[in-house]
């Protein structure tokens, strides 16, 4: 595990499309969340700690902004070669567990994760309405061992200004996470540049 952060993708950035398989088989697309005054982008891993160390609190947090009208998808990609735990069957299995009521899709090329320049999991991004990126970073500060309590407090804090037509403060903190498992010879240019 190599600790990340975020690369913090530029505010105003349009929503990148994808078409992925979620857990049930079906294909889904950006398109399909046109509606929802908001849209949450995770990407999330099934093996790593960071994950598991916030997992219960975005699950109850999607759950209780999925009944005011927000749309959240997670979206799984790292590489299945080296890190077999992450794919898709194992998904199903990790949904099942965790009780994610939202889709979680597998990027098995990886260019979904590199459109959207993720580094880590989890690696949290809000757009509004228009699918215009309004938050990117950090759930909220609780990391493994670090003793603060998972709350949801930065990703919480943007959707309630969303949600009421206020703009979202631009003071955001990078998530930290562990790295995406690129597949060799994959790992996106942001990196070295």
């Amino acid at each position: 595990m190599v600790r990340t952060a975020s690369t913090m993708l530029a505010l105003g950035t349009s929503a990148p499309d994808f078409r992925l398989r979620n857990v049930d088989g079906r294909t889904l697309g950006l398109d399909d969340f046109a509606q929802a005054p908001a849209l949450v982008v995770a990407f999330l891993s099934n093996h790593c700690p960071f994950v598991k160390h916030v997992q219960a609190g975005f699950v109850a947090l999607a759950r209780e902004y999925r009944s005011r009208g927000v749309d959240v998808v997670a979206i799984a990609s790292n590489d299945i070669e080296s890190h077999p735990e992450d794919g898709p069957e194992p998904m199903k299995h990790e949904a099942a567990r965790a009780g994610y009521d939202f889709p979680y899709l597998f990027d098995p090329t990886q260019a979904v994760a590199q459109s959207y320049r993720a580094a880590c999991t989890p690696d949290f991004y809000v757009f509004n309405s228009a699918r215009k990126l309004a938050y990117r970073g950090q759930m909220d500060g609780a990391r493994p061992g670090n003793d603060v309590p998972v709350t949801g407090a930065d990703l919480r804090a943007a959707l309630d200004a969303l949600l009421s037509g206020r703009p979202v403060n631009s003071a955001q903190r990078p998530s930290l996470g562990c790295n995406i498992k690129w597949r060799a010879g994959n790992e996106p240019d942001y990196f070295t540049r």
